[in-house]
């Protein structure tokens, strides 16, 4: 039955992470970017400005709402994480160098499809039992293309409720449990059966975190997401530097070989072992996606809460999420791997995850600290992924089954974290990955078929930014 199961998966999975699926998500990047007047170019000034510009001022948000920026960073609190610091590190170690630059080129065309998505979020949102705003692509579809394409809605949502048990919280929980046994293991050695322990103690914890977050509602949950995402990414980002600094010399190197190993990876590191083109653009592609999500139609469930009097008002939230996440910490974990490892002593073809991010802190920081801080970096967005993810399978399951059953639905999320820690989730790992790349499909339709509302929005918005100048 596994076996079925399993076979089952990595077909679906091939289709779904394939040629054409990453068609269709830069398709429609290109598609919407043209449409919107390339947003994240012509007005990148402005999204700084009132996005990283904003992030310091205290603003209260109406009740059943949150900040802008605090919806921001629970949707990025789902993205930065493991793919991030084991996804980019995999990505080059399976597509060779290049896999960076295709990513950069996803986030350049993802960051209009996520200001597409969250506008439309908004436009689109509605109020539930608690007096909370809800959104997302279920929303958007239903009340923007109409009951008859509530199917499509229902199958995101489905899809999207899945999804947050694996990507969102299995798979997570075990990343946080074997990362920090590998921390421990560097100091003090421990048997197979210690670590057992020590993975189902890391999980309970998780779990119980998880539950008293769930509790305090949406507004508990930005409150927390909105300090930690903001604290890791700077502390990471800073240790980053450090290892960029230490190898500046190497740095046009490591770009050239970034820029080089996208059209010819060949010429890279004396062949690449098993790297093409073809599996550059994909590994890049997907992990860059997989990293900052856009397309996949979450974010825009945590944007939906947010407190803005027009709907592009927190569409550009989402550009700047995109650009935070990829071109920004994607950028510096690449860097530390290339800089502090060398391109030339990865070995290719073999995904070693967190291992080769590792590698490159230890180069310039020396052994042991870098396993631990990269262990608590990791840990710490991962536990924040679990938190934005639950909500986002709450909301999939209100939708579907009413308020009552979404209550429920968080009981079992928190019951699964348990007993994440201990336990071979290679298959739970693919499964989830085949369900992330389902969600995109009704959401990108969602998004291609609706353009003409975003579209109409944007010229809005900044129409009244130029009248107001």
């Amino acid at each position: 039955m596994i076996e079925f199961i399993t076979n089952l998966n990595n077909t679906i999975n091939g289709f779904v992470w394939g040629i054409p699926m990453m068609v269709l998500i830069l398709g429609v990047g290109v598609y919407l970017t043209v449409r919107c007047g390339f947003p994240q170019f012509l007005h990148f000034g402005h999204i700084m400005k009132n996005t990283l510009g904003k992030a310091f001022e205290k603003t209260e948000a109406k009740k059943g709402s949150v900040s802008p920026f605090k919806a921001m960073c629970t949707a990025l609190a789902a993205s930065i994480g493991t793919g991030n610091i084991a996804g980019v590190s995999g990505a080059i170690a399976i597509g060779g160098p290049g896999a960076i630059f295709w990513m950069w080129i996803s986030a350049i065309l993802g960051m209009c499809t996520k200001f597409a998505e969250v506008t439309l979020a908004i436009n689109y949102r509605e109020r539930n039992k608690d007096g909370d705003w809800v959104g997302g692509p279920m929303y958007y579809i239903t009340n923007g293309l109409g009951k008859s394409w509530k199917w499509l809605a229902c199958l995101f949502a489905g899809f999207g409720a899945l999804a947050a048990f694996g990507i969102g919280n299995m798979t997570q929980i075990n990343t946080i449990a074997g990362t920090i046994n590998t921390a421990i293991g560097g100091f003090i050695p421990t048997t197979e059966h210690e670590q057992k322990i020590i993975a189902w103690f890391v999980a309970i914890i998780c779990a119980l975190i998880c539950a008293f977050i769930l509790i305090g509602g949406i507004q508990r949950l930005a409150d927390v997401c909105s300090f930690l995402v903001p604290v890791m990414a700077v502390i990471y980002i800073a240790a980053s530097l450090v290892v960029i600094v230490a190898n500046i010399g190497g740095v046009p190197t490591a770009l050239a070989a970034i820029v080089k190993g996208a059209f010819n990876p060949a010429s890279v590191a004396g062949g690449l072992a098993g790297v093409g083109i073809k599996t550059a653009l994909t590994k890049g592609v997907g992990r860059g996606i997989f990293s900052n999500e856009a397309g996949l139609g979450s974010a825009p469930i945590a944007h939906a809460a947010a407190d803005v009097k027009h709907p592009v008002e927190q569409g550009i939230y989402g550009v700047f999420e995109v650009f935070m996440d990829t071109i920004v910490v994607c950028t510096m974990t690449a860097l530390v791997v290339l800089l502090g490892v060398g391109v030339q002593n990865i070995e290719y073809g073999t995904d070693i995850g967190a291992n080769l991010t590792i590698m490159g802190f230890e180069s310039v920081f020396g052994t042991g600290f870098p396993a631990v801080a990269v262990a608590i970096c990791l840990s710490l967005f991962a536990l924040s992924t679990v938190l934005a993810w639950a909500l986002y399978g709450t909301r999939c399951v209100e939708y579907l089954f009413g308020y009552k059953a979404s209550k429920v639905y968080q009981v079992i999320f928190c019951l699964f974290a348990c007993i994440a820690g201990a336990v071979k989730l290679d298959l739970a790992w693919a499964i989830a990955d085949t369900l992330n790349g389902l969600m995109a499909i009704p959401n990108l339709v969602g998004l291609a078929f609706l353009s003409p509302v975003v579209v109409k929005l944007t010229k809005e918005y900044f129409a009244t930014v130029k009248a107001n100048k």
